[in-house]
Protein backbone atom coordinates (compact mmCIF):
# COMPACT_ATOMS: atom_id res chain seq x y z
CA UNK A 1 0.00 0.00 0.00
CA UNK A 2 0.95 3.50 -0.82
CA UNK A 3 -0.49 7.00 -0.11
CA UNK A 4 1.68 8.68 -2.83
CA UNK A 5 -0.70 8.62 -6.45
CA UNK A 6 2.25 8.48 -8.38
CA UNK A 7 3.26 5.09 -7.11
CA UNK A 8 -0.39 3.57 -6.42
CA UNK A 9 -0.91 0.28 -7.23
CA UNK A 10 -3.95 1.50 -9.71
CA UNK A 11 -3.80 5.54 -9.87
CA UNK A 12 -0.07 5.32 -10.99
CA UNK A 13 -1.77 4.21 -14.20
CA UNK A 14 -2.74 6.81 -14.61
CA UNK A 15 -0.31 9.37 -12.73
CA UNK A 16 2.63 6.84 -12.58
CA UNK A 17 5.87 7.43 -14.75
CA UNK A 18 8.10 4.46 -14.68
CA UNK A 19 10.74 6.03 -16.35
CA UNK A 20 11.12 8.79 -13.50
CA UNK A 21 10.57 6.98 -11.17
CA UNK A 22 13.29 5.36 -11.53
CA UNK A 23 15.38 8.26 -10.85
CA UNK A 24 13.71 9.07 -8.08
CA UNK A 25 13.88 5.95 -6.24
CA UNK A 26 16.03 4.53 -3.22
CA UNK A 27 18.62 2.62 -5.40
CA UNK A 28 19.28 5.41 -7.72
CA UNK A 29 19.51 7.90 -4.82
CA UNK A 30 22.13 5.73 -2.79
CA UNK A 31 23.84 5.05 -6.35
CA UNK A 32 24.57 8.65 -7.09
CA UNK A 33 25.65 9.33 -3.34
CA UNK A 34 28.05 6.33 -4.32
CA UNK A 35 29.08 8.42 -7.65
CA UNK A 36 30.04 11.36 -5.12
CA UNK A 37 32.07 9.68 -2.30
CA UNK A 38 33.89 7.93 -5.40
CA UNK A 39 34.36 11.08 -7.40
CA UNK A 40 35.28 13.13 -4.10
CA UNK A 41 37.80 10.49 -3.23
CA UNK A 42 39.56 11.41 -6.65
CA UNK A 43 39.50 14.90 -6.41
CA UNK A 44 41.47 14.82 -3.73
CA UNK A 45 44.20 12.29 -4.52
CA UNK A 46 44.54 14.54 -7.80
CA UNK A 47 45.19 17.57 -5.41
CA UNK A 48 47.68 14.85 -2.90
CA UNK A 49 45.13 15.65 -0.11
CA UNK A 50 44.96 11.63 0.04
CA UNK A 51 46.73 8.89 -1.07
CA UNK A 52 46.08 7.65 -4.58
CA UNK A 53 45.65 3.98 -3.76
CA UNK A 54 43.12 5.12 -1.04
CA UNK A 55 41.34 6.65 -4.22
CA UNK A 56 41.46 3.68 -6.14
CA UNK A 57 40.00 1.52 -2.98
CA UNK A 58 36.95 3.85 -2.32
CA UNK A 59 36.09 3.82 -6.12
CA UNK A 60 36.48 0.30 -6.36
CA UNK A 61 34.43 -0.10 -3.38
CA UNK A 62 31.91 2.14 -4.46
CA UNK A 63 31.51 0.77 -8.25
CA UNK A 64 30.31 -2.86 -6.22
CA UNK A 65 28.78 -1.75 -2.88
CA UNK A 66 25.49 -2.94 -2.13
CA UNK A 67 24.46 -1.14 1.69
CA UNK A 68 22.08 -3.15 3.95
CA UNK A 69 18.92 -1.58 3.80
CA UNK A 70 17.03 -2.39 6.76
CA UNK A 71 19.85 -0.87 8.66
CA UNK A 72 19.99 2.25 6.82
CA UNK A 73 16.15 3.04 7.35
CA UNK A 74 16.95 2.28 11.17
CA UNK A 75 19.32 4.81 11.28
CA UNK A 76 17.84 7.44 9.36
CA UNK A 77 15.36 7.22 12.59
CA UNK A 78 17.77 8.60 14.67
CA UNK A 79 19.98 10.56 12.61
CA UNK A 80 17.56 11.58 9.89
CA UNK A 81 19.40 11.55 7.05
CA UNK A 82 21.35 7.76 5.66
CA UNK A 83 24.94 9.48 4.96
CA UNK A 84 26.78 8.50 8.52
CA UNK A 85 25.46 4.74 8.39
CA UNK A 86 26.13 4.68 4.73
CA UNK A 87 29.74 5.72 4.92
CA UNK A 88 30.09 3.48 8.13
CA UNK A 89 28.92 0.30 5.87
CA UNK A 90 31.49 2.06 3.11
CA UNK A 91 34.17 1.71 5.52
CA UNK A 92 33.84 -1.57 6.44
CA UNK A 93 33.50 -2.42 2.84
CA UNK A 94 36.58 -0.14 1.90
CA UNK A 95 38.73 -1.75 4.82
CA UNK A 96 42.19 -1.17 5.60
CA UNK A 97 44.24 2.52 6.22
CA UNK A 98 42.00 3.60 3.61
CA UNK A 99 38.65 3.42 5.01
CA UNK A 100 39.74 6.83 7.17
CA UNK A 101 39.49 8.63 4.09
CA UNK A 102 36.43 7.80 2.30
CA UNK A 103 34.26 11.05 2.80
CA UNK A 104 36.32 12.93 4.01
CA UNK A 105 36.00 16.93 4.64
CA UNK A 106 32.50 16.66 3.55
CA UNK A 107 29.28 16.35 5.13
CA UNK A 108 26.33 14.73 5.09
CA UNK A 109 24.46 17.60 3.21
CA UNK A 110 27.06 17.78 0.09
CA UNK A 111 26.55 14.23 -0.57
CA UNK A 112 22.43 14.12 -1.07
CA UNK A 113 22.08 17.43 -2.57
CA UNK A 114 25.01 16.64 -4.97
CA UNK A 115 22.95 13.28 -5.62
CA UNK A 116 19.93 14.98 -6.38
CA UNK A 117 21.71 17.06 -8.64
CA UNK A 118 22.58 14.35 -10.66
CA UNK A 119 19.35 12.75 -10.91
CA UNK A 120 17.36 16.04 -11.75
CA UNK A 121 20.11 16.82 -14.45
CA UNK A 122 19.25 13.08 -15.89
CA UNK A 123 15.30 14.00 -15.52
CA UNK A 124 15.73 17.39 -16.89
CA UNK A 125 17.27 15.38 -20.02
CA UNK A 126 14.07 13.33 -20.49
CA UNK A 127 11.46 16.12 -19.44
CA UNK A 128 13.46 18.46 -22.28
CA UNK A 129 13.28 15.88 -25.21
CA UNK A 130 9.83 15.38 -23.90
CA UNK A 131 8.64 18.97 -24.15
CA UNK A 132 10.36 18.48 -27.72
CA UNK A 133 8.52 15.81 -29.10
CA UNK A 134 4.99 17.63 -27.86
CA UNK A 135 6.50 20.44 -29.94
CA UNK A 136 6.61 17.83 -32.75
CA UNK A 137 3.51 16.94 -32.42
CA UNK A 138 1.75 20.22 -32.11
CA UNK A 139 3.75 21.34 -35.99
CA UNK A 140 1.82 18.15 -37.00
CA UNK A 141 -1.43 19.34 -35.94
CA UNK A 142 -1.47 22.46 -37.36
CA UNK A 143 -0.06 20.66 -41.03
CA UNK A 144 -3.20 18.49 -40.38
CA UNK A 145 -5.97 20.87 -39.32
CA UNK A 146 -4.28 24.72 -39.14
CA UNK A 147 -6.82 26.21 -41.71
CA UNK A 148 -9.76 24.60 -40.31
CA UNK A 149 -12.17 27.50 -38.79
CA UNK A 150 -12.84 27.94 -35.08
CA UNK A 151 -14.93 29.71 -32.73
CA UNK A 152 -12.58 32.19 -30.49
CA UNK A 153 -13.49 32.44 -26.96
CA UNK A 154 -12.74 35.41 -24.50
CA UNK A 155 -13.96 35.09 -21.08
CA UNK A 156 -16.04 31.71 -22.18
CA UNK A 157 -18.01 33.54 -24.01
CA UNK A 158 -17.84 33.58 -28.06
CA UNK A 159 -15.89 36.24 -29.80
CA UNK A 160 -14.54 35.72 -33.39
CA UNK A 161 -13.90 33.56 -35.52
CA UNK A 162 -9.86 32.15 -35.85
CA UNK A 163 -8.14 29.19 -37.29
CA UNK A 164 -6.94 26.09 -35.23
CA UNK A 165 -3.52 27.14 -36.14
CA UNK A 166 -3.89 30.63 -33.69
CA UNK A 167 -5.09 28.04 -30.63
CA UNK A 168 -2.21 25.96 -31.44
CA UNK A 169 -0.10 28.76 -31.88
CA UNK A 170 -0.92 30.11 -28.18
CA UNK A 171 0.12 26.45 -27.02
CA UNK A 172 3.36 26.12 -29.05
CA UNK A 173 4.80 29.65 -27.65
CA UNK A 174 4.11 28.72 -24.26
CA UNK A 175 6.13 25.42 -24.23
CA UNK A 176 9.11 26.71 -26.39
CA UNK A 177 9.81 29.35 -23.68
CA UNK A 178 9.53 26.83 -21.12
CA UNK A 179 11.97 24.96 -23.37
CA UNK A 180 14.12 27.89 -23.38
CA UNK A 181 14.39 28.22 -19.87
CA UNK A 182 14.93 24.66 -19.35
CA UNK A 183 17.86 24.49 -21.60
CA UNK A 184 19.36 26.82 -19.20
CA UNK A 185 19.32 25.79 -16.33
CA UNK A 186 22.44 24.38 -14.19
CA UNK A 187 22.81 21.58 -11.26
CA UNK A 188 25.52 22.68 -9.05
CA UNK A 189 27.78 19.95 -6.95
CA UNK A 190 27.12 20.74 -2.94
CA UNK A 191 30.37 20.70 -1.18
CA UNK A 192 30.63 23.05 1.71
CA UNK A 193 31.60 20.67 4.37
CA UNK A 194 30.36 20.84 8.31
CA UNK A 195 29.48 24.83 8.30
CA UNK A 196 29.87 25.28 4.35
CA UNK A 197 33.37 26.68 4.95
CA UNK A 198 35.06 23.80 3.88
CA UNK A 199 37.11 23.80 7.18
CA UNK A 200 38.91 20.69 6.66
CA UNK A 201 40.12 20.85 3.16
CA UNK A 202 41.87 24.50 3.97
CA UNK A 203 42.88 26.01 1.10
CA UNK A 204 42.10 23.45 -1.85
CA UNK A 205 38.31 23.32 -1.01
CA UNK A 206 37.60 25.10 -4.24
CA UNK A 207 39.64 23.31 -5.88
CA UNK A 208 38.59 20.34 -4.63
CA UNK A 209 34.95 21.65 -4.86
CA UNK A 210 36.01 22.55 -8.87
CA UNK A 211 37.51 19.20 -9.56
CA UNK A 212 34.82 16.89 -8.08
CA UNK A 213 32.34 19.08 -10.53
CA UNK A 214 34.14 18.20 -13.35
CA UNK A 215 33.97 14.45 -12.30
CA UNK A 216 30.75 14.44 -12.02
CA UNK A 217 29.53 16.72 -14.98
CA UNK A 218 27.98 19.16 -12.64
CA UNK A 219 28.53 23.03 -12.75
CA UNK A 220 30.79 24.60 -9.86
CA UNK A 221 28.85 27.63 -8.64
CA UNK A 222 29.65 27.96 -4.95
CA UNK A 223 28.40 25.78 -1.71
CA UNK A 224 24.89 26.58 -1.03
CA UNK A 225 24.16 24.60 1.62
CA UNK A 226 21.47 27.51 3.29
CA UNK A 227 21.54 29.05 0.03
CA UNK A 228 18.07 27.23 -1.49
CA UNK A 229 16.79 29.43 -4.36
CA UNK A 230 18.42 26.91 -6.85
CA UNK A 231 16.05 24.16 -5.23
CA UNK A 232 13.63 26.82 -5.60
CA UNK A 233 14.10 27.76 -9.16
CA UNK A 234 14.12 23.80 -10.39
CA UNK A 235 10.53 24.12 -8.80
CA UNK A 236 9.47 27.59 -10.37
CA UNK A 237 10.33 26.01 -14.09
CA UNK A 238 8.36 22.13 -12.98
CA UNK A 239 5.55 24.54 -12.37
CA UNK A 240 5.61 26.45 -15.10
CA UNK A 241 5.77 23.45 -17.40
CA UNK A 242 2.91 21.77 -15.91
CA UNK A 243 1.52 25.03 -15.93
CA UNK A 244 1.86 25.30 -20.05
CA UNK A 245 0.51 21.76 -20.09
CA UNK A 246 -2.70 22.60 -17.94
CA UNK A 247 -4.04 25.42 -20.27
CA UNK A 248 -3.38 23.04 -23.19
CA UNK A 249 -5.59 20.49 -21.31
CA UNK A 250 -8.01 23.07 -19.97
CA UNK A 251 -8.29 24.04 -23.81
CA UNK A 252 -8.86 20.72 -25.00
CA UNK A 253 -11.57 19.70 -22.51
CA UNK A 254 -13.63 22.51 -23.56
CA UNK A 255 -13.59 22.11 -27.21
CA UNK A 256 -14.92 18.33 -26.26
CA UNK A 257 -17.42 19.98 -23.90
CA UNK A 258 -18.68 22.48 -27.10
CA UNK A 259 -19.19 19.20 -29.13
CA UNK A 260 -18.14 19.80 -33.03
CA UNK A 261 -14.49 21.21 -32.40
CA UNK A 262 -12.57 18.00 -32.05
CA UNK A 263 -12.55 14.79 -32.02
CA UNK A 264 -10.19 12.51 -29.94
CA UNK A 265 -9.53 8.77 -29.75
CA UNK A 266 -8.94 6.95 -26.73
CA UNK A 267 -11.25 8.60 -24.17
CA UNK A 268 -12.29 7.23 -20.26
CA UNK A 269 -15.33 5.30 -20.45
CA UNK A 270 -18.06 6.30 -17.84
CA UNK A 271 -20.22 3.45 -15.38
CA UNK A 272 -23.15 4.83 -15.91
CA UNK A 273 -23.40 6.12 -19.06
CA UNK A 274 -22.50 4.42 -22.19
CA UNK A 275 -22.85 6.76 -24.58
CA UNK A 276 -19.89 9.15 -23.10
CA UNK A 277 -16.05 9.42 -23.76
CA UNK A 278 -14.17 11.38 -21.21
CA UNK A 279 -11.61 13.80 -21.67
CA UNK A 280 -9.32 11.92 -18.76
CA UNK A 281 -5.44 13.29 -20.13
CA UNK A 282 -7.00 16.89 -20.83
CA UNK A 283 -8.80 16.75 -17.17
CA UNK A 284 -5.86 15.40 -15.61
CA UNK A 285 -3.13 17.78 -16.91
CA UNK A 286 -5.54 20.78 -15.45
CA UNK A 287 -5.37 18.99 -12.35
CA UNK A 288 -1.66 18.53 -12.23
CA UNK A 289 -0.53 22.24 -13.31
CA UNK A 290 -2.91 22.94 -9.69
CA UNK A 291 -1.01 20.10 -7.84
CA UNK A 292 2.59 21.75 -8.65
CA UNK A 293 1.24 25.55 -7.77
CA UNK A 294 0.15 24.78 -4.96
CA UNK A 295 3.38 22.83 -4.09
CA UNK A 296 5.65 25.32 -5.48
CA UNK A 297 4.60 27.54 -2.32
CA UNK A 298 6.14 24.89 0.31
CA UNK A 299 9.63 25.28 -1.85
CA UNK A 300 9.57 29.06 -1.34
CA UNK A 301 9.09 28.30 2.65
CA UNK A 302 11.87 26.05 2.28
CA UNK A 303 14.07 28.31 1.48
CA UNK A 304 14.00 29.72 4.97
CA UNK A 305 16.74 27.70 6.05
CA UNK A 306 18.31 29.02 9.87
CA UNK A 307 22.13 30.03 10.13
CA UNK A 308 24.11 27.86 8.04
CA UNK A 309 22.51 24.91 7.29
CA UNK A 310 18.45 23.48 8.34
CA UNK A 311 17.15 20.32 9.01
CA UNK A 312 13.42 21.36 9.00
CA UNK A 313 13.58 23.19 5.63
CA UNK A 314 15.60 20.58 4.00
CA UNK A 315 13.30 17.96 4.93
CA UNK A 316 10.27 20.04 3.41
CA UNK A 317 12.21 19.52 0.23
CA UNK A 318 12.16 15.80 0.42
CA UNK A 319 8.40 15.86 1.01
CA UNK A 320 7.72 18.44 -2.09
CA UNK A 321 10.22 18.09 -4.89
CA UNK A 322 9.33 14.47 -5.73
CA UNK A 323 6.02 15.02 -5.41
CA UNK A 324 6.42 17.90 -8.21
CA UNK A 325 9.12 16.03 -10.43
CA UNK A 326 6.12 13.30 -10.88
CA UNK A 327 4.07 15.71 -11.46
CA UNK A 328 5.47 16.80 -14.29
CA UNK A 329 6.80 13.81 -15.52
CA UNK A 330 3.01 12.33 -15.55
CA UNK A 331 1.94 15.61 -17.52
CA UNK A 332 4.26 15.50 -20.14
CA UNK A 333 3.64 11.95 -20.81
CA UNK A 334 -0.43 12.55 -20.79
CA UNK A 335 0.33 15.60 -22.98
CA UNK A 336 2.23 13.77 -25.68
CA UNK A 337 -0.77 11.04 -25.55
CA UNK A 338 -3.55 13.35 -25.73
CA UNK A 339 -2.18 14.83 -28.43
CA UNK A 340 -1.48 11.83 -30.57
CA UNK A 341 -5.14 10.90 -30.20
CA UNK A 342 -6.39 14.04 -31.50
CA UNK A 343 -8.45 12.78 -34.92
CA UNK A 344 -9.51 16.21 -35.87
CA UNK A 345 -9.45 20.09 -34.79
CA UNK A 346 -11.50 22.62 -36.13
CA UNK A 347 -15.97 22.90 -36.67
CA UNK A 348 -17.68 22.83 -39.68
CA UNK A 349 -20.21 25.96 -38.11
CA UNK A 350 -21.71 27.25 -40.50
CA UNK A 351 -21.02 31.16 -38.93
CA UNK A 352 -17.53 30.13 -38.84
CA UNK A 353 -16.18 31.00 -41.90
CA UNK A 354 -12.99 31.03 -43.37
Amino acid sequence: MTFSPFEHPFLSGLLGDEEIAHHLSANADIKAMLRFEAALAKAQAELGLIPAEAAEQITAACDKFEPDMARLKVAVGTDSVVIPELVKQLRHAVGGDAASHVHFGTTSQDAIDTSLMLRMKAIHAIFTERIRRILALLDGLDQRFGSNPLMGYTRMQAAIPIHVSDRLESWRNLLTRQLTTLTGLEFPVQLGGAAGSLDKLGPHGAAVRAALAEELGLADMRQWQSQRDGIADIGHHLSLVTGTLGKIGQDLALMAQSGGEISMSGGGKSSAMAHKQNPVGAETLVALARFNAVQLSGLHQAMVHEQERSGAAWTLEWLILPQMVMATAASLRLAGETLAHIEQMGTVDPGVSE
